[in-house]
């Protein structure tokens, strides 16, 4: 098969070039020409681990068009992976998707072939049976599972890691509106996947549901391990670590998602989490354990606050190491640490901030309200109190050497340096631990 995907950015670009990297023809659709050029030149339109070598290696198999009757007609599927913003009322728009397939639709009055949409990109559950197919049989003349097949299919990937998570999925979700569309989309992943992933097809309306309760029941073993931390820091003796370890080895909790640390963030989780409150509320269900997860996580953020408060030096100057909701990426939508930023400024305090990759983006929000050090002895020469809110791998190496002044607390919220020896001039706090 031949394959389309419209949107070329975070997800979609890696996406459209996993796919040509195991062989097959990609065509890129993007409404962003500068994307297009950039794919067509052969480099990455984003960052991403490894998205400049896997397009590398897809050898000419990825071209990208800003024409999408050129890449419906020329391909057999198309993958929609386009932004689908959280609206105030707890819904995704999908307006973004609306505007690509009214185009797609138009296409296909022209092809003879059967062609299949597989819908990527998160949506309220009901919305492809409910808005996107009606709307393509209704501009194209077609019939669904006659001239054209549906599919929903999200992927469960992480920025920062989208690569090697796109290549190697614990499960490849389809939802099919035939069974027909479906066996040609697991097809096509049993030769993508490097793994042999559980692949699990299903009604439409169960995928959509499956999508963002997978999120919310994520962000739920989240809050209660923050939860715990916030016990542990109150309890002498009480260590977090040692607690989510044991409970993780049972094995119906597992040991993944279940360690203190900082508030959830990034793109997907807190939005799935408050849209599945909102979706079990059309249908009259109370999603009380969803809300609190939300609360949670909110107020989590106000114990670390306290914390740092209590021992804020004299000068009210706190450096904080790591920005980025997650390592090896520069997005910081609803990182935990913004939010830090936030109601420290708030308080008068004076913020140093440092992150790998995520500067540029950290001072649009804040411009000179902060100051963005140069590196993390940078950070320890301009403060005497250091937050870790982030978990990136150089933060494990910070030794008493980085650090320049005489008296200095470091609040570590993920427990890096646990185990380390610091002189008497460091006072370390672990987190979720209370000696």
């Amino acid at each position: 098969m031949k394959l389309s995907v419209v949107g070329l950015g975070k997800l979609g670009a890696c996406s459209a070039a996993c796919f040509a990297y195991k062989g097959y023809d990609v065509i890129g659709v993007d409404i962003n020409k500068s994307n297009v050029d950039i794919i067509n030149q052969g480099k990455a339109p984003v960052f991403e681990p490894r998205l400049e070598e896997v397009i590398a290696k897809a050898k000419g198999k990825l071209t990208a068009t800003q024409d999408y009757e050129y890449a419906l007609l020329n391909s057999d599927a198309t993958f929609f992976i386009v932004p689908t913003p959280s609206m105030q009322d707890g819904h995704f728009s999908d307006e973004y998707l609306k505007d690509a397939l009214e185009k797609l639709a138009k296409a296909l009055k022209k092809k003879d072939a059967q062609h299949i949409f597989a819908i990527t990109s998160t949506v309220s559950p009901g919305t492809t049976e409910q808005n996107l197919i009606p709307l393509v049989e209704r501009i194209s003349g077609k019939k669904l599972n006659k001239d054209f097949y549906f599919c929903y299919n999200p992927e469960f990937i992480a920025l920062g890691s989208v690569i090697r998570d796109f290549l190697n999925p614990d499960m490849v979700l389809i939802g099919e509106s035939d069974p027909r569309a479906g066996a040609a989309l697991e097809s096509i992943y049993r030769e993508v996947c490097d793994n042999k992933p559980h692949i699990a097809r299903m009604s439409i309306i169960s995928s959509e549901i499956t999508k963002i309760s997978l999120n919310s029941y994520i962000t739920m073993k989240i809050s209660f391990a923050n939860t715990l931390a916030d016990i542990c820091n109150q309890i002498p003796g009480a260590d977090v670590d040692s607690i989510t370890q044991a409970l993780g080895a049972d094995k119906r909790i597992s040991p993944y998602y279940i360690k203190g640390g900082v508030s959830y963030g990034g793109p997907c989780f807190p939005r799935d989490n408050r849209a599945f409150s909102t979706f079990a509320a059309n249908y009259g269900i109370n999603a009380h354990m969803a809300k609190a997860t939300d609360v949670t996580n909110r107020q989590h953020i106000d114990h670390l606050i306290d914390l740092v408060i209590k021992h804020l030096p004299e000068d009210k100057t706190v450096a904080i190491l790591g920005i980025a909701y997650k390592p090896d990426t520069p997005v910081i939508e609803e990182s935990a640490s913004i939010k830090l930023i936030e109601k420290l400024l708030k308080k008068g305090v004076k913020v140093i901030v440092f992150d790998p990759l995520a500067k540029d983006n950290t001072k649009l929000v804040f411009g000179d309200k902060i100051h963005c050090a140069a590196s993390i002895k940078d950070c320890f020469t301009r403060a005497s109190l250091c937050v870790i809110t982030g978990q990136h791998k150089e933060f494990k190496f910070i030794t008493e050497d980085l650090i320049a002044n005489k008296h200095t607390t470091i609040i570590d919220c993920w427990r890096l340096l646990k185990g380390i020896q610091f002189g008497d001039k460091v006072k370390y706090i672990a987190y979720g631990t209370h000696p």
